[in-house]
């Protein structure tokens, strides 16, 4: 969606509400169930002009500890200064890039930038709890649904020739006792 912010410019509205859906581009191994909702305001305070979005999108995907599907609801609130274009020097505009939005020719195109915002936002892994044991390394089993058969613990390779020397039936043991009394 691109926003008209000439009148605001103008002097003639001080303030612009946001409603609307927008359709993102979801991150890698997740599905957005639905449209983001875009609700919020753009306000205009003596040539100050300010955003601010809530951005909500129902989503799902597979926990990356344990591959449970995971559902739920992504909420993002963002909030950035709008300046018109050649407002800003280079220098400050790259200071504090996260900082602002560029109107071109008294245009937003609000679409594209909270694309993105939300993009980069999104969690990076999705989790079934905060506290997810995984899955066993071993069987695969879901630790959540309680402990699995195999055993605890684990013999380092390196040393698994050493187990087998003790694991002997002593044979050895009692033929160096008997030497040992003689």
């Amino acid at each position: 969606m691109t926003l008209d912010l000439r009148p605001m410019l103008r002097g003639e509205v001080h303030v612009i509400e946001l409603n609307f859906t927008l359709d993102p581009t979801p991150p890698t191994n997740v599905t957005f169930t639905d449209s983001a909702r875009i609700t919020g305001r753009i306000t205009d305070n003596a040539g100050y002009m300010r955003m601010h979005a809530d951005i909500t999108v129902p989503y799902e995907g597979e926990c990356a500890r344990c591959l449970s599907r995971v559902e739920g609801v992504f909420t993002y609130a963002v909030e950035k200064t709008i300046v018109t274009e050649g407002t800003l020097t280079d220098e400050q505009f790259e200071e504090n890039e996260e900082e602002y939005v560029i109107l071109q020719n008294g245009m937003l195109d609000v679409d594209e930038q909270l694309d993105e915002y939300l993009l980069l936002s999104f969690p990076m892994r999705l989790l079934c709890e905060e506290d997810c044991p995984g899955l066993c390394p071993k069987c695969g089993k879901p630790l959540r649904e309680g402990p699995c058969s195999c055993p605890t613990k684990e013999i380092d390779p390196r040393l698994a020739v050493l187990a087998k020397f003790f694991e002997d039936d002593g044979s050895e043991e009692s033929g160096t006792e008997e030497k040992d009394k003689n």
